[in-house]
């Protein structure tokens, strides 16, 4: 493989030993057809010179990166879904292929896959992932990314040839290995299995693995699971903020489905908020609302809860409820940075932006379907309100209901104007990545093998991703 010097192999989880994952191997597929590939995302761990033939080799095959994890590992993790506690999880249809530094920052970075095959944690599945899940997740983390969420990487999806048989869609299906390229597999989870057999030792040696590779700074400090703790609720706590200012609703909001380092990872039923609406969930099994729009930042409070009870074995329970108290504040504060970066503004600072963000929440919510969620980001980013007031929208926004917001923002000085003379803001419509929208993409890919329309979107969403610079 043609090694560019920016690849730095660093297999660090293998360290930990068996009871943190299983040597496994990936299915062999009968049929390796190469998809998509995320350039830009390898050219950040030295990959993007890999011919095609070698792409598919190592991430179709899985032939083991040089230096790297070999084989990979099942990582072991337990969770609660939907808030009843299952010892039974762990990577059941993927793995951690890889862990290797990234260009520029010098941070560990892994390569995990979805739809891999059986592994000693698939408990009677497949072990696959359905060719269209792949897709929709390509899609996720492309437009979170663009909407400045923190979140994992599609680096490449591989059609595998095999018919899948499903009950939520029609079967049989084609399926797909998709690869991730995120800032750590360490859950929430992979605390609560520890916790589960009070095996404190394991509980030390995790953290102090979670400290020294993902947060260095915190290595002197006097305590280390409650220093934890408080790093992991603030990250928690913009996540949760960039969510919302995102319109979009993970889904699965399961103590496996979050991670150490506040990164968003692993879309399965999301959706992204058609217009705004608190009750508004992404699952079709969430018949309780548990995971719905509004309800998100209490979940993800809940989940860091959790955590802090299996750090309890290791740690006092004081400190640990005071590194948990951080989590408001800090939300309320990530929360008006979000939206006012959404909207192209400086900050002012304390109240007066929590004031304008209430503000705008109310106008997303009087607007409701006729402005929908993401037009108004778009329409009256960095407050330009001679564009807003001459766009398709304006009749709305000139009614009592964006009264307050368009006096608060007129208070507001533009975060780097000249963002606005990108074309992408000429035209009518911002990119939005709705439910039908992504049906209508899967359509012709079911029908004839039409990818175009999908490549299409991507496009769309990078020129929409340089245009916003959220990131």
């Amino acid at each position: 493989m043609p090694v560019s010097p920016a690849y730095r192999p660093d297999p660090r989880l293998p360290a930990l030993g068996i009871e943190f994952g299983d040597p496994v191997r990936a299915a062999d597929f009968p049929r390796t057809v190469l998809r998509y590939r995320n350039d830009r995302a390898a050219a950040s761990v030295g990959l993007e010179a890999l011919t095609d033939d070698e792409w598919i080799a190592h991430f179709g095959r899985f032939e083991p990166l040089p230096g790297n994890i070999d084989p990979p590992l099942a990582l072991r993790y337990h969770g609660h879904q939907f808030r009843v506690y299952n010892p039974d999880l762990g990577d059941g249809r993927g793995f951690l292929f890889a862990q290797l530094r990234e260009a520029g920052t010098g941070r560990l970075l892994d390569l995990g896959t979805k739809g891999s095959g059986q592994t000693p944690w698939s408990r009677g599945g497949d072990g696959r992932l359905t060719l269209k899940g792949g897709v929709r997740e390509v899609l996720a983390t492309a437009m979170l990314e663009a909407l400045g969420v923190p979140t994992s990487k599609s680096l490449s999806l591989v059609e595998t040839g095999e018919a899948l048989v499903r009950g939520d869609e029609p079967s049989p299906t084609r399926s797909s290995v998709l690869v991730r390229l995120s800032h750590s597999h360490v859950r929430f989870g992979s605390f609560q299995r520890h916790a589960f057999f009070e095996a404190k030792d394991r509980l030390l040696a995790l953290t102090d693995h979670v400290v020294e590779t993902y947060y260095p700074d915190l290595a002197g400090a006097n305590d280390r699971p409650v220093a934890l703790m408080e790093a992991v609720a603030d990250r928690a706590a913009v996540l949760a903020a960039r969510w919302m200012a995102a319109g979009f609703v993970h889904g699965v909001l399961n103590t496996d489905n979050m991670n150490i380092t506040g990164e968003s990872f692993d879309y399965g039923p999301y959706r992204f908020l058609p217009h705004s609406d608190p009750n508004f969930v992404a699952a079709y099994f969430d018949q309780s609302g548990l995971y719905s729009f509004g309800r998100q930042p209490e979940a993800v409070f809940w989940n860091l809860q959790q955590l802090a009870g299996c750090l309890s074995l290791v740690a006092e329970s004081d400190p640990l409820v005071e590194a948990l108290n951080r989590f408001a504040p800090a939300y309320r504060a990530a929360l008006a940075g979000a939206m006012l970066a959404r909207l192209g503004l400086k900050p002012k600072g304390g109240e007066a932006d929590v004031a304008f963000v209430q503000s705008t929440f109310r106008a997303l919510a009087e607007g409701g379907p006729q402005v929908r969620w993401e037009p108004l980001f778009f329409d009256w980013f960095c407050g330009d309100e001679a564009r807003a007031m001459w766009g398709p929208r304006a009749a709305i926004y000139g009614e009592d209901a964006f009264a307050a917001f368009r006096s608060g923002l007129a208070g507001y000085e533009a975060e780097r104007p000249e963002r606005l003379t990108h074309p992408y803001f000429a035209g009518p419509e911002p990119e939005e990545l709705l439910y039908d929208q992504i049906e209508a993409l899967w359509a012709p890919i079911a029908a004839s093998d039409d990818w175009s329309a999908f490549h299409e979107k991507l496009a769309r969403i990078e020129t929409a991703r340089v245009a916003w610079e959220l990131g």
